[in-house]
């Protein structure tokens, strides 16, 4: 079992191209403590987009 203070928690990033597509990955809350943005490929528009961390 995962301790329930982790240190990589499970983050769902959301396309900010509306189309509701999601990517799930862990993030260092140490080193990030803000919102994740990242800039990945969203195959509904097939183009790079902005995801953003969704809560």
């Amino acid at each position: 079992m995962a301790k329930q203070t982790d240190v990589r928690p499970i983050v769902r990033l959301r396309s900010t191209a509306g189309t509701g597509y999601t990517y799930v990955t862990r993030k260092n809350r140490r080193n990030d403590l803000d919102r994740m943005v990242l800039r990945k490929y969203d195959p509904v528009v097939r183009r790079h987009v902005e995801f953003r961390a969704a809560r």
